[in-house]
């Protein structure tokens, strides 16, 4: 998992600034085409730019993250004249969804093009007498050269085995940051060395773009579909992921968030954990009477989408293991439409892959729009309104802790135990969890080959949970203690059957 996590980077501000420049633009343009050619030259000033080496890169790099930001996908290269910025704003103009798939694109002209996977003898290499990296490996790739130690990378296999015998640390792995994020090897190379995500494999979990040190992927938004919505007069009401909290400053109580939100302009705050409370009643009556008595061999969780997609794609066998239960988002939306049948639902969380949940078409979700907590930080910065100076007027008192504990890895499995072992004492539960992809596909072929049998699996994409999702705010540490307290100052600790 990416070290850079919770630190504030060039990239992350870069990111920030371009969602909060396309917020102002729904608040405030009355011109859109012109001002949203002008953001570039706003964005990046000529004398400042810092991190490329040209300030035309550097706005080439800014007009395409203003097109995803908007819903749009990246111009062509390939044409002769690649088009305007603002090239199809009048569709994304719109107060609905508005989602040009794929969600994740890799922006080419950011892409440093690194070296995809190799080994490499750094200067730190002494030139030894015992020389054991020559020892080890298997293929004779390693030779003297000049008093130090050299790599045929014609003849190298990529094992690994001179850099693990080392006694200087001097041979160093170089991979893709990018590559190595993706648990799925949805990502791949184009003819410049430049990473391309191939989509037909790619679960959208965002770990590739938080991974990349030089901000070259990026998913698209509807914030600025959102804001429209929320002009139109209609009633917009929001849900929150229970990641939420502490990822807005740490004086930032949830009492404060809500009434943050309705400043904002949302006409009412659900938690998302109270579609957890759902389900968890739900899935541990299923997994007493299916996976408890034989009848199924073990249950897949649902909750996390590309965690399901990626058990579909890659282990159809497990497609009908899977929960049928309405994942959090889903069955929160539900309860909000049967209150406010007229209300837009707009679902805040800490997750890209939501985003194609909600606007997938064989489970109706309910969901109108989904916006990440980073994106939701440039609405508040665009309105000018400072979370930490609110007075709290609202409470949020709707979850019980199980519900809340979700968005950590491992809560959904610990809640629907605490859910069994209350409500159907002496059935004996067995839960795993697995965190990241690569985690969870090994999970899956131990459950394809019978070893998990009687076992109810949570998987979850990000390491760490849903509070280490791509659209997050802060460090995992921090994010996992917040969540912790809010669970603990839930009033019921699990849901009533």
């Amino acid at each position: 998992m990416s070290s850079m996590r919770g630190i504030d980077t060039q990239v992350r501000k870069r990111r920030r600034r371009v969602f909060k420049e396309v917020a102002n633009l729904a608040y405030h343009s009355t011109n859109l085409k012109d001002d949203c050619e002008a953001l570039p030259y706003k964005i990046v000033d000529y004398d400042e730019t810092d991190y490329l080496d040209s300030v035309y890169r550097d706005r080439a790099i800014v007009r395409e993250r203003i097109r995803l930001a908007m819903g749009m996908s990246l111009r062509p290269e390939n044409r002769e004249h690649p088009g305007h910025l603002t090239e199809g704003i009048e569709e994304s103009n719109i107060d609905e969804k508005y989602y040009e798939p794929p969600l994740m694109q890799v922006i080419p002209s950011a892409c440093n093009a690194c070296p995809e996977n190799h080994y490499e003898v750094s200067n730190i290499c002494m030139g030894c007498l015992a020389h054991p990296c020559r020892e080890v490996c298997p293929v004779g790739a390693m030779t003297m050269k000049n008093g130090k130690s050299y790599i045929d990378q014609e003849k190298c296999i990529k094992c690994g085995k001179c850099k693990a015998v080392c006694p200087y640390d001097a041979i160093s792995h170089r991979e893709r940051p990018c590559v190595k994020a993706c648990g799925v090897n949805a990502i791949k190379s184009d003819k410049h060395n430049r990473a391309v995500i191939d989509s037909e494999k790619c679960v959208s979990c965002g770990q590739c773009m938080v991974s990349c040190p030089f901000g070259a992927i990026a998913d698209k938004s509807q914030i600025f579909q959102l804001i429209r919505a929320m002009q139109s007069g209609r009633t917009v009401i929001a849900q929150v992921a229970p990641a939420f909290v502490g990822q807005f400053g740490p004086k930032v109580t949830p009492d404060i968030f809500k009434t943050a939100l309705k400043e904002l302009g949302f006409a009412d705050v659900y938690e998302t954990a109270i579609g957890a409370d759902l389900g968890c009643i739900a899935e541990a009556e299923h997994y007493v009477r299916e996976v408890a008595t034989g009848k199924q061999a073990f249950a897949l969780t649902s909750c996390c989408p590309s965690w399901s997609v990626m058990a579909k794609n890659m282990f159809p066998e497990t497609i009908d293991k899977i929960s049928n239960e309405l994942t959090p988002m889903v069955a929160t939306a539900r309860v909000i439409k049967a209150e406010h049948p007229d209300a837009s639902v707009v679902f805040i969380g800490p997750c890209a892959s939501k985003k194609l949940e909600a606007s997938r078409r064989t489970v109706r979700s309910d969901v109108d729009f989904v916006i990440t907590f980073e994106e939701l930080t440039g609405m508040f910065e665009a309105k000018g309104i400072l979370l930490e100076e609110i007075e709290a007027m609202d409470s949020m008192q709707d979850a019980t802790a199980a519900g809340r504990g979700y968005g950590v890895a491992g809560g959904v499995a610990s809640a629907i135990e605490s859910c069994i072992k209350e409500y159907y004492p002496g059935t004996s539960v067995k839960v795993e969890h697995a965190e990241g992809l690569t985690d969870c596909k090994k999970v899956l072929m131990l459950a394809k080959a019978g070893k998990m049998n009687g076992c109810l699996i949570e998987g979850m994409a990000c390491p760490g949970g849903c509070i280490a999702g791509a659209g997050t705010n802060i460090a995992l540490p921090v994010a996992c203690k917040e969540v912790q307290k809010f669970k603990a100052s839930s009033s019921r600790n699990i849901p009533k059957q």
